[in-house]
């Protein structure tokens, strides 16, 4: 079942998701913030590649959409296919293609990742991760990465949600597994998809101007930095610093 996959990743050092208030907060205390990150472009250093990867299959398989790599950021794969290869010949050919040029590629973290997830791990900040990725990649992911799941308190995959992103369903079901109370996080986001999604969550954006210029993410975002280097971390509460 889905939910194996998630809770297989849900850390017993914070949160219970059953839990009356989050951790670490008791009456009259402000409830404390967790952290909601998206992974491609914001964690790991994959967007330019995946960028290249669509533009050669939509080369090879046209859309009629120049821009087809843009439209799509922040999409899981099924929404791709159904909507932009009905024929299911053609379908199965660019499945094929993508997962040989993904088998290819070797995840790094972006400028300032991991420190950052360290740096809310010893702070004890709850964590949770919300990517249109499937299991696939994500077993790649861990072989270049292992240590990237131990940071997260549950993990929700693009497979595990009715809607896709700009639909704010994979934040609200991570901020539920969490245990946080109604719009006390902050999501992290590089796509415009992304950041639409944090928005209608209810919760505070951090945008990452890493693949779209920073005058279109600000619209939905509490705050734009370029990498994560430059997180403000006073978007948290002072309390916790």
């Amino acid at each position: 079942m889905q939910t194996s996959y998630l809770h297989k990743f849900m850390s017993p050092r914070r949160h219970s998701p059953i839990s009356d208030a989050p951790a670490g907060a008791t009456c009259g205390e402000p409830a404390r913030m967790g952290v909601l990150f998206d992974l491609d472009g914001v964690l790991v250093d994959s967007e330019r590649e995946y960028t290249r990867i669509w533009n050669r299959i939509n080369d090879e398989f046209p859309t009629g959409y120049d821009d087809f790599a843009l439209r799509i950021k922040g999409t899981n794969l099924n929404d791709i296919l159904g909507h932009y290869y009905p024929d299911p010949e053609v379908r199965a050919n660019v499945v094929k293609r993508l997962y040989e040029e993904e088998g290819k590629m070797v995840y790094s973290y972006c400028p300032g990742a991991r420190e950052l997830l360290e740096r809310l791990k010893r702070a004890g900040i709850p964590m949770a991760l919300y990517t249109s990725s499937n299991h696939a990649k994500m077993e790649h992911l861990y072989r270049d990465l292992p240590e990237i799941k131990d940071y997260f308190d549950c993990i929700v995959l693009g497979d595990m949600v009715k809607e896709s992103k700009p639909s704010p369903e994979g934040y609200l079901k991570a901020a539920a597994e969490l245990g946080l109370e109604p719009g006390a996080w902050v999501v992290v986001e590089d796509s415009l998809q992304g950041v639409k999604a944090g928005k209608a969550s209810g919760g505070k954006v951090v945008g990452v101007a890493g693949t779209l210029p920073p005058l279109t993410l600000e619209p939905y975002c509490a705050a734009v930095v370029e990498t994560l280097e430059n997180f403000p971390y006073e978007i948290l509460g002072s309390e916790v610093w």
